[in-house]
């Protein structure tokens, strides 16, 4: 098993966590003993905690297990609104124009990359941004290995019309 399908079934099973994800992981994972959710792309699903709508990423999708490729179905992004504030997490993407209909949904945080190689780099990101309106960016997706080296200080001076916040590794914001 990779270790992102690892660590989700780790992290599920120690928390007791239902996890939502797209029809094809979800019948992985349930298989894997979890408890899942399904959804697809633009779906908006009402939970105890506020509402998830499932949203397009230009990426694969694949899970490796014991050296196979089990398909991982449409790759996708995640909006999520809790108490009002609403999150918005692109996933692996690449620059896509539904991202500018995001713009309507008045979003608080926008977690986008910007490694560039697998999914966006900084210029794209930039226009992402520019796409969406956030009030704040965070970028992800950069620096974790060579071929996805990137400067988020660069990205945070191209992006004109939101605030970004470069995080630190465990550091948290609250919104």
């Amino acid at each position: 098993m990779a270790s992102s399908s690892r660590d989700t079934v780790d992290i599920a099973k120690n928390n007791n966590a239902t996890v939502i994800c797209n029809f094809e992981i979800g019948q992985y994972l349930t298989d894997k003993g979890l408890s899942v959710h399904t959804m697809h792309i633009g779906g908006r699903t009402s939970f105890e905690f506020g509402k998830v709508k499932m949203t397009p990423a230009l990426h694969g999708s694949g899970i490796i297990e014991d050296n196979h490729l089990i398909c991982g179905g449409n790759p996708c992004g995640f909006l999520i609104e809790i108490d009002g504030k609403k999150v918005y997490h692109a996933g692996d993407t690449g620059l896509t124009m539904d991202m500018k209909l995001l713009e309507d949904e008045n979003i608080d945080v926008a977690l986008i990359p910007i490694g560039g190689n697998y999914t966006m780099d900084i210029i794209d990101a930039v226009k992402a941004v520019d796409f969406i309106k956030p009030k704040l960016v965070v970028p992800m997706h950069y620096n974790t290995f060579p071929i996805i080296e990137a400067n988020p200080e660069e990205f945070k001076e191209k992006v004109k019309n939101s605030e970004v916040k470069v995080m630190s590794i465990g550091e948290s914001i609250e919104i």
